[in-house]
């Protein structure tokens, strides 16, 4: 896993490489791994170099995200990682030297379940020009192990009813609780 030396990441590459790939639920044909994402690519944290290397670009194809400065995204990536409980995900094409999909582990902090830790899955996106490459469901099994590993009691996630049966691949079922919201902005 290469990180530039002025580079900083989010967390702890090592958490990627030291899952239990073994436990992995989704078959991958050819095999992938974080280790092995696919040649030329390379799963890793979000770094602070991201800013320049597409990481918008890729989430701008999932939703809006706005014009942030250099200084802004410094500003939020110090506070991510600094709370210790944001996993953003992303894969690198080393050839382009840009950003071509991510996924981010959020973990909550509980009282229930005897002040356990809840996992959520969120901001799954793969850039156009690179889906079919099984990385959408490498970052999603990779973070699935992650909050495993990081001893959450669950894991969850909101999809479209389109994608629920993508998500079934790793082990997810439709809730019996409807998933509410109000915004407060676009």
């Amino acid at each position: 896993m290469t990180i530039m030396p002025n580079d900083v990441p989010l967390f702890d590459p090592r958490l990627l490489l030291e899952l239990d790939w073994s436990q992995n639920t989704a078959l991958f044909s050819p095999a992938l791994s974080p280790e092995n994402p696919g040649d030329g690519l390379i799963m890793r944290p979000l770094c602070t170099a991201d800013w320049s290397k597409g990481f918008f670009k890729v989430l701008g194809q999932l939703t809006k995200v706005g014009d942030v400065t250099l200084e802004q995204f410094i500003k939020k990536f110090d506070h991510m990682k600094k709370t210790g409980d944001y996993y953003i995900t992303v894969v690198e094409d080393t050839y382009l030297e840009r950003i071509v999909a991510t996924a981010t582990l959020i973990i909550e902090h509980k009282f229930i379940h005897a002040c356990s830790k809840r996992g959520r899955i969120e901001e799954v996106v793969v850039s156009d020009e690179c889906r079919g490459k099984q990385l959408g469901k490498l970052l999603v099994s990779a973070l699935t192990l992650l909050s495993k590993k990081l001893d959450c009691y669950k894991i969850t996630l909101e999809c479209k009813p389109q994608n629920v049966a993508f998500y079934e691949k790793f082990g997810y079922s439709p809730s019996e609780e409807t998933y509410m919201q109000k915004r407060f902005c676009d």
